[in-house]
């Protein structure tokens, strides 16, 4: 859970579990994504045998890229989504921290931060403290790889996202109303969850996702020691970085 992020109250220990199922309900490609990923890596580093993913969640992704690569290893700030990766990856190394801040000790051919996790960073400031951080743990001619939140001219205000899965016996619906506040994105999303046993009950969570602009992630890496280029698409249409550690 990020510090952004604020849940119903008493909810806060299952909303990895809930997030987790509402996206495997969903059919999110997270293979095939690990799988493009690793592709943009090995173009750029041939030999990347070792990869951090950070903000790693519940390790949807991170799975997928211990399969691709000989030590894989996973970064998220949440207990509880890594509670549920533990149980998904035992052999697979997780550590908690915070992405602005952490210190493995260890250089990587490739970090990874999938899924727009950046934009849970509240300032430019946070943005190029995290880049450092990644950068410590790139190995030179390495890159990192981070998936951003929409850009400032491409989000759309008032969008509003409806999902209804059926996962592990239970029926989730899942409803956000996203609007723009400031320079960040102010989503409300709405839980109906319902199973057999205990019916059905509502959850509200709030999220503060900020716009960066393209050219703060563009100057957060070559800040940190990065020559950048932007790819459009992406596994959500909202593009990924790319950047080389020179």
């Amino acid at each position: 859970m990020r510090a952004d992020t604020e849940p119903t109250a008493g909810y806060e220990d299952e909303f990895a579990e809930i997030y987790d199922a509402v996206y495997r309900g969903r059919g999110k490609d997270y293979a095939g994504e690990a799988k493009d990923v690793a592709d943009l890596v090995r173009d750029r580093v041939p030999d990347a045998s070792s990869l951090l993913d950070v903000a790693c969640g519940t390790g949807a992704h991170l799975r997928h890229f211990a399969a691709l690569f000989d030590d894989a290893r996973g970064l998220e700030l949440s207990a509880s989504m890594l509670d549920i990766a533990r149980s998904r990856m035992p052999g697979v190394p997780l550590h908690q921290g915070d992405m602005r801040s952490f210190d493995l000790g260890h250089a990587f051919s490739a970090v990874t931060c999938m899924f727009s996790s950046v934009g849970h960073l509240a300032t430019t400031d946070e943005l190029d403290a995290t880049l450092r951080c990644f950068a410590r743990h790139t190995r030179p001619g390495g890159v990192a790889v981070i998936e951003p939140w929409w850009f400032p001219e491409t989000f759309t205000d008032g969008y509003v996202a409806g999902d209804i899965v059926r996962v592990d016996g239970r029926t989730i619906s899942r409803v956000s109303h996203s609007v723009r506040d400031g320079g960040a994105t102010r989503m409300e999303i709405h839980y109906v969850i319902a199973d057999a046993e205990h019916g059905p009950r509502h959850l509200v969570e709030h999220h503060r996702i900020t716009l960066f602009p393209r050219h703060a992630y563009t100057a957060a890496y070559e800040k940190a020691g990065y020559t950048v280029e932007y790819l459009d698409g992406g596994p959500s249409g909202r593009g990924l970085f790319v950047g080389t550690r020179t």
